[in-house]
């Protein structure tokens, strides 16, 4: 997928939005930046191409090229060869850099809520307690975030792989469907708003298995610098996360939804409005569970949990003190 300059983008129904942006101080001789995401331009990313479309990032005298993520991107290794200075990474993906010994820091937690989870029928037996899994079939992606988690919450549960059935999953949702398998990964503000369509109109309500709900938080998305950044350019990290952030608290404002949907029928013209109406109220549960919680908080408890699951499961060899690499500082600032 070719990447879009964002700042460059007309979207003819908020010409004023490119006015702003155009207009802004410090557009012209702005510090230029690159700021690669973990996945592709949709509602996931809502807050990022907000900040730029908007004019957040350059009223902050940034000159910043937000561009898409994917499978064959990796933001961490194009902050250590240069390439970017800001990116979106997973808890996973900065555990195993550090483990590797790459100076990736995080200075926001975008993702209060892990957005994969696990769909079931509301006719099934409801799961409301971990034990509730036995003798279920469950579907996991084999070497994915979703076996990692899954295996955890059995192991919390003190349940055997004897006493559930594993599934290996694929792209085709078509055993879940023909009732092969009882609980199926999805990514609850995409797949999960699509399946769960898909099944009440044929008259099957869905629940989802939310792992934070049984005290397994697997952190998601987080933005990420070099420690280079940090200790040699702060005041930029700070107008660039501040910017950032300012522009996922619009993004995910209620009353301006109408606004921001529009925005993303420019990036994802493939997805009806509709969706993307549902994908981003979804999200904002997310990304700000909590009406007092600010975004970009990190949750350092989540972290340490991330990599005690990681090292549990032998995903890394010694532990790394994932701790040291959480500067809260410059998103509460």
């Amino acid at each position: 997928m070719r990447h879009y300059r964002v700042m460059t983008m007309v979207w003819s129904v908020v010409v004023s939005l490119v006015i702003v942006a155009a207009s802004a101080p410090g557009v012209m001789g702005a510090e230029k930046l690159n700021y690669r995401l973990k996945w592709l331009f949709n509602t996931s990313v809502v807050g990022d191409l907000y900040a730029d479309v908007r004019g957040d990032f350059a009223a902050a005298g940034l000159d910043v090229t937000v561009k898409a993520g994917g499978p064959e991107r990796d933001a961490i290794k194009e902050l250590e060869l240069g390439q970017a200075q800001f990116g979106v990474a997973s808890a996973d993906q900065v555990i195993r850099a550090m483990a590797k010994g790459a100076p990736v820091v995080v200075i926001a937690q975008l993702f209060q809520v892990n957005p994969l989870q696990w769909i079931y029928r509301q006719a099934d037996p409801p799961i409301e307690g971990l034990e509730d899994l036995r003798g279920r079939t469950i579907g996991i992606t084999y070497g994915g975030n979703d076996e990692t988690i899954m295996r955890t919450l059995l192991a919390k549960a003190g349940l055997t792989e004897k006493e559930v059935r594993l599934f290996s999953v694929r792209y085709d949702y078509t055993p879940f469907y023909q009732k092969k398998v009882d609980i199926w990964p999805v990514y609850r503000n995409t797949q999960g708003i699509v399946i769960g369509r898909k099944m009440a109109a044929n008259g099957d309500p869905v629940r989802f298995l939310i792992p934070s709900r049984f005290g397994v938080k697997f952190v998601a998305n987080s933005v990420v610098t070099s420690r280079q950044m940090v200790q040699q350019r702060p005041d930029t990290v700070k107008r660039f996360i501040k910017a950032l952030l300012k522009g996922w608290e619009t993004a995910l404002d209620p009353a301006k939804s109408d606004l921001v949907v529009q925005m993303l029928q420019e990036f994802d013209k493939d997805t009806p409005r509709p969706l993307l109406a549902e994908q981003l109220a979804i999200t904002r549960t997310l990304v700000k569970p909590q009406p007092g919680l600010s975004i970009g908080t990190i949750d350092a408890d989540a972290w340490a949990q991330t990599e005690q699951i990681m090292y549990d499961q032998k995903q890394i060899v010694k532990r790394v003190n994932v701790r040291t690499v959480l500067m809260p500082g410059f998103a509460s600032e």
